[in-house]
């Protein structure tokens, strides 16, 4: 659950509370000061409606893929059931849960999808506009949910995934009209507010699936999850029409590509694994940025690579080790998101520049205890601190990383530098949470978590080794 929260938060005051910290910001004042037009504050409503639909799923996961599991007599779940129980006397695994397993293909495969088609849906966009194809993209998420209302199989489900996925540009769309429309000296306030967005979808929005399946606890029928589903359709498709109406094309036809060729051309570094780790397309750098620019970007890789698989079994590991429901898991989530809103909007943001290196390195030395927390975790309150340890380390690592990144190169490149950590990111989401999902499936979640821990020593050690950032 990384809540991507942008390197610049908005100023202010230190008096203000946990409220004002997660919606003090969105005050009219600060976005209009953004752009005259009001495109950011649509920008903001369009990204909170989609993220709020977005986190619905989060603790209901589990709960889906047990109702699939129930009703495998035939169809996709049963054809790859028979192949798995194949692949486990092939590897004489243990009989342990395959839930896990499935829902680690789905949370690669919809990442994995989102790291191909935002770099494409930009470079569409530089050429015929934001408006038209982030359209697109919200018709797309609208249908994707409501493909889950009529989930009656495992094969509708992971359909209405794969479509959720590859309609998901509307995250980066969002960035680059936020950057048409504003000023670089104004522009880190506005992207504030993207990660103000992130913060509050990812603190309410599983509180609201966890509602619905509280609702729907006494009476866990076949169709149980068509609720939320709708729910989350609704909330897609009022995004949809508050964007059709309230949103402004932000690309001035004079400043489009001319061709969608070169726009193509251009995307392809985004999505090519040698150009993201090499940084070929970054220019002007001298030897030592180079070096540190390629070091940062394999710590950050290796750091979310580890991080994002052992993230997303989270929510399986409390499902079948301590049994929590939907509810528990929603208010889990709810503990996570408040605890790095206030790190973040109160302590993080206002991290000096020269302690920024050490701040990230500290982040990055926690996640590896709350992981072995987490994983030897066999009752509550071990699991609880583990998961506390968990959401200090997110609040810190990638706020410092992100500014860390924007350093190094000259100015006209940290576009290209940011658009490049951002996909190598999404590349790390796209094959963490499949890689661990089967290690948790063969060894079990207290293997896995441990050596998950110990990977995790490297980033803070290959940070450690930059001296001159």
């Amino acid at each position: 659950m990384e809540l991507g929260i942008p390197e610049t938060w908005p100023e202010i005051s230190p008096e203000m509370e946990i409220a004002e910290i997660l919606f003090g910001f969105v005050d009219n004042k600060l976005i209009m000061d953004n752009a005259n037009d009001n495109t950011v504050k649509v920008v903001f409503f369009s990204l909170l409606l989609d993220l709020l639909a977005f986190t619905m799923i989060l603790p209901l996961l589990p709960a889906l893929l047990d109702h699939y599991k129930v009703l495998s007599n035939k169809g996709l779940y049963s054809m790859i059931s028979h192949h798995v129980q194949n692949l486990r006397v092939l590897l004489n695994a243990p009989d342990k849960v395959d839930t896990v397993l499935y829902g680690g293909f789905l949370g690669s495969m919809y990442s994995f999808l989102q790291f191909l088609s935002s770099p494409i849906i930009g470079a569409l966009s530089d050429t015929y506009g934001r408006k038209p194809l982030m359209l697109l993209c919200l018709t797309g998420i609208t249908m994707s949910y409501l493909l889950w209302a009529l989930s009656k199989n495992f094969g509708i489900f992971v359909l209405a995934r794969f479509v959720g996925g590859i309609s998901k540009g509307n995250i980066s769309l969002s960035m680059a009209i936020i950057s048409d429309v504003t000023s670089p000296e104004k522009r880190g306030k506005a992207m504030a507010l993207v990660g103000i967005a992130f913060s509050i979808g990812f603190v309410v929005g599983p509180m609201i699936g966890a509602f619905f399946a509280w609702i729907s606890s006494n009476n866990r029928n076949e169709t149980w999850y068509i609720a939320p589903a709708l729910f989350a359709s609704l909330l897609a498709a009022s995004n949809l029409l508050y964007v059709f109406y309230n949103l402004k094309e932000s690309l001035q036809v004079k400043y489009r590509a001319k061709t969608l060729l070169s726009g193509i051309i251009k995307s392809i570094i985004y999505i090519n694994p040698i150009d993201l780790f090499q940084f070929t397309s970054v220019l002007g750098l001298n030897n030592k940025e180079q070096h540190n620019l390629k070091m940062l970007g394999r710590t950050y890789f290796i750091y979310l690579f580890i991080y994002s698989g052992l993230e997303f079994t989270l929510t399986f590991l409390t499902h079948h080790i301590f049994a929590f429901s939907s509810m528990q898991q929603g208010w889990m989530f709810l503990g996570i998101g408040l605890i790095m809103a206030i790190l973040q909007g109160g302590w993080v943001r206002r991290v000096p520049s020269h302690k920024t290196k050490s701040v990230a390195e500290l982040g990055l030395w926690l996640i590896i205890p709350a992981f072995i927390c987490i994983g030897l975790a066999k009752n509550i309150m071990m699991l609880y601190f583990g998961i506390f340890l968990f959401a200090v380390s997110t609040a810190m690592v990638v706020t410092c990383m992100m500014t860390l990144v924007t350093k190094i190169g000259p100015e006209h490149q940290k576009g290209t530098i940011t658009g490049i950590f951002r996909s190598l990111g999404a590349l790390a989401r796209a094959s963490g949470p499949i890689v661990a999902s089967a290690g948790f499936w063969y060894f079990g979640s207290t293997t896995t978590y441990l050596i998950g821990a110990v990977f995790l020593l490297l980033p803070p050690f290959i940070l450690h080794t930059m001296k001159s950032l």
